[in-house]
């Protein structure tokens, strides 16, 4: 059964408990990535061979058997723990790259919902500043031109 659940676990065509590995980018040069590497999950990789009813019958064979089974819960939660970890890290980038989607979007709705007699206003600011400005110069070289007249 142990063999038949881990060759079970697969999604995509790919199974971490058959030990196929698993590469995620998160940036679309692939520059950032994470691996997670499987691990091949058979009854003979945990040291778990079939029991027989003559397993049970003296101290010394329910010994080995326990030895085993606690064997391999060890390492069945050693593989848990990294996947755990793994997939912590993959939910901490998902939370991420929501908040910037939130950003985003905050900042396009923003762009696009702006109040246009605001704008307005602003853009006849400009213009009006623009105005004086080419007026001050045109009155200051007036200015230079009657002192120039003047002595002459």
């Amino acid at each position: 059964q142990v063999n038949q659940l881990a060759s079970d676990a697969g999604f995509n065509g790919l199974n971490l408990l058959a030990g196929d590995n698993l590469k995620l980018s998160f940036n679309e040069k692939g520059s950032s990535s994470l691996n997670v590497t499987g691990t091949a999950i058979t009854a003979a990789n945990l040291g778990l061979s079939a029991v027989g009813t003559t397993d049970f019958q003296e101290n010394g064979a329910i010994a080995k058997v326990m030895t085993a089974i606690s064997s391999a819960s060890s390492q069945l939660k050693a593989q848990a723990s990294s996947l755990g970890s793994n997939l912590a890290v993959v939910q901490n980038r998902q939370d991420f790259t929501k908040q910037i989607i939130n950003v985003l979007d905050t900042g396009a709705a923003n762009l696009t919902n702006a109040d246009l007699n605001e704008e307005a206003a602003n853009s006849q600011a400009l213009s009006t500043r623009n105005s004086l400005g080419i007026s001050a110069l045109a009155l200051a070289n007036q200015a230079q031109q009657g002192v120039l007249q003047l002595l002459r």
